[in-house]
């Protein structure tokens, strides 16, 4: 189900800007995650992924993460503890090449 959803969603998305044959989900990978704790860091790694490349210096300024809305919804505690997890030892293909226009 999860290889039809990306074939379908990728042709669409290449549909809106015309570009056919790019593959819009070549990075991706399905992991399942057992442990609350590699939860919780992976979720600090993505908030923070945005801030690792430079784009943005706060993660919550970048406006395609869920940093400011979780940084809104969730309690200050919850705030700490997820940002409180290192994400140095997670082995997490990442070679994002920003791009020179942003």
């Amino acid at each position: 189900m999860l290889g039809r959803l990306h074939a379908k969603t990728a042709k669409w998305a290449n549909t809106l800007d015309g570009t056919h044959g790019r593959q819009v989900w070549h990075n991706f990978r399905e992991t399942l995650l057992t442990y609350e704790k590699s939860y919780l860091a992976r979720l600090n790694y993505v908030h923070h992924n945005a801030v690792k490349h430079g784009l943005v210096p706060v993660a919550d300024h970048y406006p395609w993460c869920s940093a400011a809305w979780f940084e809104r919804t969730a309690t200050p505690a919850q705030v700490r503890t997820v940002y409180g997890f290192k994400t140095d030892r997670l082995q997490v293909l990442d070679e994002y090449d920003v791009p020179g226009e942003w």
